[in-house]
C-alpha cells in the first residue's frame, strides 16, 4: 500500500514540477558552492551578485553537442543564432553578436561575430567549463559585454596523476558527421611544471530535416590544436596558451539549389561555396603574489584569417583581424572582510582586406578601460560595488569598393573616438545555508562595429545591399537583475527577473531602396529599446523512490523598440521538463534522461522576420561510465528530435530560405582515459 502511494506521490510531482523548465545534467544543489572567476576576483556563486551559471565539461558531452553554442543553448536564458548545424553564436536573453563578449583564457575573443552568419566557431574540446554571466558587466570586462560574458576555461593540469591521456570520439547520425580529439598532459609534482596537447578533427556532411530533405551544402569539417605549458614558483604562476583551428562551412543561400548540383549523400568535398576561417591565438598568463596583495598579468595575440570561397577556388571575400590584448588585474584584502581590486585593459586591433569582395573596410582599432572594484562581506551578505571607464577609437582607412554605390551615399574614411563611463552595484543575501537573494544594477557599453560605422556594399550571404552610419553614439544599457534561491535536500529552486534598457539600440532596418532593381537597400539605425524576461528553474529528487530526479525550467524574453516595433531574433518562449534516472551498479555508474521541449510560437517579431510556429521536440539521453582494462571509459548515446518533426526556430536565418531545422539525430561519444607509467 505504502508503495503505491509513493508511486502516486511521484506522479503527482512530475506534473506539478513539468510546467517549470530546468536543463537536463544540472548538478544544482552541488554547483552553489563552485567558485567562479568573475572579471575581479574568485569567489563562490553565492557569494557573488551576479546572475552566474557554469557547464562543465562533462556536462557538456553528455549532451553531444555540435558545437559550444549548442551546448550552451541547453541553459535557461541562453539560444543559438544558427545557419545550419556547424554556423551558430550563443544568444543571451535576447542579445548576440558584439553585444555578448566571449572570453578564451581570459582575454576577449574577437572573430568578426558582428555579422549574422559568422559564428562563434570555438570548439568545446580541451576546456574544463564555461562561466555564462547573465546581464552587462562592462565594469569587469570592457567594451562588448552588454548582454552577459562567456568565459571559457581551458583544462587543468590533473595533480593526481603524472600522465594522461584521453582519446574521444563522437558520431552524430544525421550529418554522419565525427569528431575526434585525443589530448596528453604532464604534471611534474616535484618541478611544479605542467604540459598539455590536444589534437582534433571534425566532419560533417550535410544534414537532413524532419521531412527526411537534405539541406544542400550545410556540410563543416575542423582541425584543432592546443598546447599549453605552465610553471609554478614561489612567487608566480605562468601558463603559455597555444590554440589553433581551421574550419570550413558549407554556404547556404537563398537560391543555393538553382547552381548546385547534388552530389553523393555523405559527400564531405568543398569545391562548392564555402566559408574558411583560421584562428591561431596565443597568450600568457601571470599571476604574481606580492607582499600583501594578488596582480595578475594576461597577454596575447589573436589572428583570424575569414575567407569565402565562391566555388573552385576562387577566393572572393578575404578578411585579416589581428588583434594584440592585455589585461592587468590587481587585489588586495585591506581587512579580513573588505576586498579592493582594479583592472585594467589594453587592445589593439587592425583589419586589412586582400579580397576582391569588400564588406568592412580597412581600419585600425583601439581600446583603453580601467575600473575599481569593492566588496564588503557582512556576516549574512556581501555587498559589491564597481566604477570604471572606458575609451575606444576607431580610425578607418581608405579601401577600395567592389560595388558600385548607392546615389550621393558615400563614406569617406574617418576617426570615431567615444569615451564611456560605467557602474555596478549589487548584493547578495543569504540568511539561511538554504536560501540566497540577489539584487544587481549595472550598466553596459559598446561602440558600434565597423559594419554599423562604414558598410556601404552588397552582402551576399544575406542578399541585401547594407548601408552604415559614421555619425552613430555608442550603445549603452541599464540593467536591473533580481533573483532568489531556495534549496535542501531535495530540491532546488530559482527564480530571477530582469530589465533591461538600451539607449541608441543599433538594428539593421529595411528601406524602399533597391540596388540593381533586386537587393533590398538596408540601413543600420538607432532608438532606444528595452528587454524584459526571466527564468526559472526546478530540480526535485523525492525521498521515497531512489535515484529519480525531476528537472524543469521556463525562460521568457520580449524586446521592444521604443517606436513599439519588435526588436529582430528574439527567441521563443521555451519550456522544458525531464526525468533523470541515474544508479551505481558495480562499480558502474549509469543514467537515462528522457526530456521534451516545448518552444511556443513568436509573433512578436522584426519588420524583416518571419512569425514562427510553436513545436515540441522529445530527446533522451543515456550513458555508463566504467572501465576497460583498468582504465576509465564513458560511454553517452543521446538522441534528439526523436518524433523527426519539421519545425523552424525563429533563431535559423535558413527558415528565411524555407529550409527546416535538423529531424532526428543520434549521437554517441566514447571517451578513454589512459595512465601511462
Amino acid at each position: 500500500m505504502k508503495t503505491k502511494y509513493n508511486i502516486y506521490k511521484f506522479i503527482f510531482t512530475i506534473i506539478c514540477f513539468s510546467p517549470l523548465h530546468l536543463f537536463s545534467q544540472v548538478d544544482t544543489l552541488n554547483e552553489l558552492k563552485e567558485v567562479v572567476i568573475t572579471g575581479i576576483n574568485e569567489s563562490p556563486i553565492y557569494k557573488n551578485s551576479l546572475n552566474i551559471e557554469t557547464m562543465k565539461l562533462k556536462k557538456i558531452e553528455q549532451q553531444n553537442p555540435f558545437n559550444l553554442s549548442d551546448a550552451l543553448a541547453k541553459n535557461p536564458g541562453i539560444s543559438q543564432m544558427t545557419t545550419g548545424n556547424s554556423i551558430s553564436k550563443p544568444v543571451i536573453r535576447g542579445l548576440y553578436g558584439n553585444r555578448i563578449l566571449v572570453l578564451l583564457s581570459g582575454l576577449r575573443f574577437d572573430n568578426q561575430q558582428w555579422q549574422d552568419e559568422h559564428g562563434l566557431g570555438l570548439p568545446f574540446i580541451g576546456i574544463d567549463k564555461v562561466e555564462i554571466i547573465k546581464g552587462p558587466a562592462s565594469v569587469l570586462y570592457g567594451t562588448d559585454a552588454l548582454g552577459g560574458v562567456i568565459n571559457i576555461i581551458e583544462e587543468q593540469p590533473d595533480a593526481s596523476h603524472k600522465k594522461v591521456i584521453d582519446i574521444n570520439t563522437r558520431f552524430y547520425s544525421n550529418s554522419g558527421g565525427t569528431l575526434t580529439d585525443i589530448g596528453f598532459k604532464n604534471y611534474n609534482k616535484e618541478k611544479q611544471r605542467w604540459s598539455r596537447v590536444r589534437l582534433g578533427i571534425e566532419s560533417h556532411a550535410d544534414y537532413s530535416d524532419g521531412k527526411n530533405s537534405r539541406v544542400l551544402n550545410s556540410r563543416s569539417n575542423g582541425y584543432y590544436l592546443k598546447a599549453a605549458y605552465g610553471c609554478k614558483k614561489k612567487k608566480r604562476i605562468q601558463e603559455n596558451i597555444y590554440n589553433f583551428s581551421l574550419n570550413h562551412y558549407g554556404f547556404i543561400m537563398e537560391d543555393i539549389y538553382s547552381f548546385i548540383t547534388p552530389d553523393k549523400r555523405w559527400s564531405r568535398s568543398m569545391a562548392n561555396p564555402h566559408h574558411t576561417v583560421m584562428l591561431n591565438i596565443f597568450n600568457s598568463k601571470n599571476t604574481f603574489f606580492l607582499k600583501k596583495s594578488i596582480l595578475k598579468v594576461n597577454a596575447g595575440f589573436q589572428s583570424n584569417l575569414r575567407m569565402e570561397d565562391e566555388g573552385s577556388g576562387h577566393i572572393s571575400l578575404n578578411m585579416h583581424l589581428i588583434s594584440i590584448l592585455g589585461t592587468a588585474k590587481w587585489e588586495k584584502n585591506i581587512s579580513e572582510k573588505t576586498t579592493i581590486a582594479t583592472n585594467t585593459q589594453l587592445t589593439f586591433e587592425n583589419n586589412t582586406n586582400y579580397g576582391g569582395r569588400i564588406i568592412i573596410p580597412d581600419a585600425n582599432m583601439a581600446e583603453a578601460s580601467l575600473s575599481g572594484y569593492v566588496r564588503q562581506q557582512f556576516k549574512k551578505a556581501i555587498i559589491e560595488l564597481g566604477l570604471g571607464g572606458n575609451y575606444k577609437s576607431i580610425k578607418t582607412l581608405y579601401t577600395r569598393s567592389l560595388n558600385t554605390p548607392i546615389k550621393d551615399y558615400q563614406i569617406f574614411p574617418f576617426l570615431m573616438q567615444r569615451p564611456s563611463v560605467n557602474g555596478i552595484f549589487g548584493t547578495s543575501f543569504y540568511p539561511t545555508k538554504k536560501i540566497n537573494f540577489k539584487c544587481n544594477v549595472s550598466s553596459g557599453f559598446r561602440s558600434p562595429n565597423l559594419a554599423e560605422l562604414a558598410s556601404n556594399g552588397l552582402h551576399e550571404g544575406v542578399y541585401r545591399y547594407e548601408l552604415g552610419d559614421p555619425n552613430m553614439k555608442i550603445e549603452q544599457n541599464l540593467n536591473g537583475d533580481i533573483s532568489l534561491e531556495f534549496h535542501n535536500k531535495t530540491l532546488f529552486f530559482s527564480l530571477s527577473a530582469y530589465y533591461n534598457k538600451f539607449f541608441n539600440y543599433i538594428y539593421l532596418n529595411p528601406t524602399t531602396e533597391k540596388w540593381q532593381s533586386f537587393y533590398v537597400v538596408y540601413k543600420y539605425q538607432q532608438q532606444n529599446a528595452k528587454l524584459y524576461g526571466g527564468e526559472a528553474i526546478v530540480k526535485y529528487t523525492p525521498t521515497y523512490i531512489k535515484n529519480i530526479s525531476v528537472n524543469g525550467s521556463f525562460a521568457t524574453v520580449t524586446g521592444i523598440k521604443a517606436d513599439g516595433g519588435y526588436l529582430p531574433f528574439i527567441p521563443a518562449n521555451k519550456m522544458k521538463w525531464g526525468i533523470r534516472y541515474e544508479k551505481s551498479i558495480a562499480k558502474k555508474k549509469v543514467y537515462i534522461e528522457p526530456d521534451a521541449e516545448f518552444y511556443a510560437s513568436q509573433i512578436h517579431k522584426a519588420v524583416f522576420e518571419t512569425a514562427t510556429l510553436g513545436y515540441v521536440l522529445c530527446n533522451i539521453a543515456a550513458g555508463i561510465e566504467t572501465t576497460y582494462k583498468g582504465n576509465p571509459l564513458h560511454i553517452y548515446i543521446s538522441g534528439r528530435n526523436l518524433a523527426n518533426t519539421a519545425y523552424f526556430d525563429h533563431l535559423s536565418r535558413l527558415k528565411y530560405y524555407g529550409l527546416y531545422n535538423p529531424g532526428v539525430n543520434f549521437m554517441v561519444t566514447c571517451k578513454l582515459y589512459l595512465y601511462p607509467n
